[in-house]
C-alpha cells in the first residue's frame, strides 16, 4: 500500500468517525430536548417502581447523581439509536476490502448480531425485570423501605442488559466457529451437557439469587445454543454432488470438432 492511499484510508476513517459522533450527539440534543433525559430514566426505572410498595421511591444519594444519571441514559439512548447509521459507517469503511463470499456472510451476520443483542435487552426489560425487582421486594425484612440509589440501579440495569444481549448472541457465536472451523456440529453436540451446566452457572452470577431469574437466564442460554447448532448443521451442509453422467458419442464428437476449429483459428 502506497503512502498516499494509507493517508486516503486515514481521511475516510477521521471522516466516517466524525459522522458517527455527529450522529449521536445530534440525537442526545434530540432526547435530551424530548421526552427528555428525565423522562427517559423514569422509562427505564418503571419496572422497579412498579414493584415497590404503595408509595415507594427512589433515592439520590450524591450530589450530582440527580442531573448526571439522566444523562447517561441518554447518552445509551443515543447510542442505541444510532447504531444501525454506525454499523453503516463501519461496513462502508471495511467493505472494499472484502471478497465477495465475505460480504455475503458478514452481512446477515452483523444485522442478526444488533437484533439478537436487542432482543436480550427487551427479554430483560419486559421479562426478567418485574421478576427480579418483585422478588426483592417481598424479601425485604418487616421495617425495612426499599429505596435504590439511582445510579446503583443504572449500573444493574446496565449489567443485566449485556448479560443477556451477550447472552442472545449465542446462535452468533456457535455459526461463526463453524464456519470459520475452529469447531464441529458434532463437537457441539457433544459438550451440549457442559453447555447446561455451564448456562444455569452463568445464571447464578449474573442474577440476583433467585431461581426464578437464575433460571430466566440459564434457559435462553440453553435453547439459543441449540439454535445456533441447528443454523450451524444447515450452511455447514455440503451440497449435494450431481451424479457423474458419461458424455455421449455425438457430445464427444462435437467437443472434438470445437477443439479442432480453435486449433485451426489459432494457426
Amino acid at each position: 500500500m502506497s503512502e498516499q492511499s494509507f493517508i486516503s484510508h486515514l481521511l475516510e476513517l477521521r471522516d466516517r468517525l466524525l459522522r458517527i459522533v455527529l450522529a449521536i450527539i445530534v440525537i442526545f440534543i434530540i432526547l435530551f430536548i424530548y421526552p427528555g433525559a428525565n423522562k427517559l430514566y423514569s422509562l427505564l426505572a418503571h419496572p422497579l417502581l412498579a414493584s415497590l410498595p404503595k408509595g415507594g421511591q427512589m433515592i439520590a444519594t450524591e450530589v450530582t447523581t440527580p442531573f448526571f444519571v439522566p444523562m447517561k441514559v441518554a447518552g445509551m439512548a443515543a447510542f442505541l439509536i444510532a447504531l444501525p447509521y454506525i454499523l453503516y459507517q463501519i461496513w462502508s469503511f471495511i467493505a472494499p476490502g472484502l471478497y465477495a463470499h465475505e460480504k455475503r456472510f458478514a452481512v446477515p451476520l452483523v444485522v442478526s448480531s444488533v437484533l439478537l443483542f436487542f432482543a436480550g435487552m427487551c427479554f430483560a426489560y419486559f421479562l426478567v425485570f418485574p421478576v427480579v425487582f418483585g422478588f426483592i421486594t417481598k424479601v425485604a425484612p418487616e421495617g425495612v423501605a426499599v429505596m435504590t440509589d439511582i445510579g446503583k440501579y443504572l449500573d444493574f440495569v446496565i449489567t443485566m442488559f449485556m448479560a443477556f444481549g451477550i447472552t442472545f448472541e449465542v446462535p452468533v457465536a456457535v455459526v461463526l466457529l463453524v464456519k470459520i472451523g475452529f469447531v464441529s456440529v458434532a463437537k457441539l453436540r457433544e459438550v451440549r451437557p457442559y453447555v447446561v451446566v455451564g448456562a444455569f452457572i452463568i445464571g447464578a452470577i449474573f442474577t440476583p439469587p433467585d431461581v426464578v431469574s437464575q433460571f430466566m437466564l440459564a434457559m435462553p442460554l440453553w435453547l439459543l445454543y441449540e439454535l445456533g447448532i441447528i443454523v450451524a448443521s444447515i450452511i455447514s451442509k455440503p451440497a449435494p454432488e450431481e451424479p457423474y453422467e458419461p458424455m455421449s458419442e455425438n457430445d464427444m464428437d462435437a467437443e472434438f470438432d470445437r477443439i479442432e476449429t480453435e486449433q485451426k483459428r489459432q494457426d
